[in-house]
């Protein structure tokens, strides 16, 4: 029998889907992404991912950015994100991979990802919710942690940035491995990672991945990169998803303004991450250091 694709994303910690973004959504979030990254390569909108940073804050000492932050903010006024976001064939594949009903889903973080236009650069080998510091055990007891939610990159172009170690999100890192991402450093060759592959998006082809995946990616400044780069919760991870979620600074969506533009599913979901937000007491500190 074929494995499901619960199965296959359970055992290899990602799986690749093609198709979750139909043609009416595919020309008006192409229109989209035009727009806000020219607002972003211009400086008009400051929420970013600059060159030299690699993980939240992210500041803006460089005027060079590899990624848009919160492409579904009212101020970018770009509907075309949330309708896709919550659309049904994006909902059905994120509710049969952390195996919940729709009604426990929560909206969290919508990213875009491109080129750096001044120099090409790499993230280093990294687990979004794991630092590379972390001893053995304490990197198999973060790993042991099921945080219910996954992450995903949408290619509106190909895409052959990502790098990945398939079955690593369930496993500490070999001496070999620890070797390898133990560093600030990037690596200068992604695929010398033991157990490594280079993950090749065709055009509208979504990877899904559990973020505590070894995993990293080289960013090119002379190939256009535009991929959608988002994560969906379920409302069991309650605070195991706080920190890696609300590092990115959510307190735009408790503006009115902003359900506003959602539909009656996108408002639920809204729901609930802002319940989540309510929950936790003060500053939740960030991941990783850059």
């Amino acid at each position: 029998m074929t494995p499901s694709l619960k199965e296959k994303y359970d055992e290899q910690g990602f799986v690749a889907v093609p198709g979750l973004v139909p043609p009416e959504h595919l020309e008006a979030l192409e229109a989209a992404c035009e727009r806000v990254i020219a607002r972003t390569r211009s400086g008009e909108w400051p929420h970013r991912r600059t060159v030299g940073r690699q993980f939240p804050p992210y500041g803006d000492g460089d005027p060079d950015s590899w990624g848009v932050q919160h492409v579904m903010h009212p101020d970018l006024g770009e509907p075309a994100f949330a309708r896709w976001y919550t659309s049904d064939a994006l909902v059905h594949v994120v509710t049969e991979l952390l195996g919940c009903q729709e009604d426990d889903l929560q909206m969290e973080l919508f990213n875009l990802l491109i080129n750096p236009t001044s120099n090409s650069f790499a993230l280093r080998w990294h687990r979004d919710d794991v630092r590379e510091n972390a001893s053995e055990e304490e990197e198999r007891e973060a790993l042991s942690i099921w945080h219910h939610g996954t992450q995903w990159n949408t290619a509106l172009r190909t895409d052959s940035c990502l790098y990945v170690v398939p079955g690593s999100h369930k496993t500490p890192r070999t001496p070999e491995q620890r070797a390898h991402s133990s560093t600030l450093d990037p690596p200068k060759d992604p695929l010398a990672m033991p157990g490594a592959i280079q993950v090749t998006l065709q055009l509208g082809e979504t990877v899904f991945y559990n973020n505590n995946i070894l995993h990293c990616a080289t960013y090119s400044a002379k190939e256009p990169r535009i991929t959608l780069h988002a994560c969906m919760g379920e409302v069991r991870g309650g605070s195991a998803r706080a920190r890696n979620i609300l590092q990115h600074g959510l307190q735009w969506m408790k503006e009115a303004r902003f359900a506003e533009t959602l539909d009656a599913r996108g408002k639920k979901m809204l729901e609930r991450i802002v319940r989540l937000q309510e929950s936790v007491n003060g500053d939740v500190g960030y991941s990783l250091d850059n």
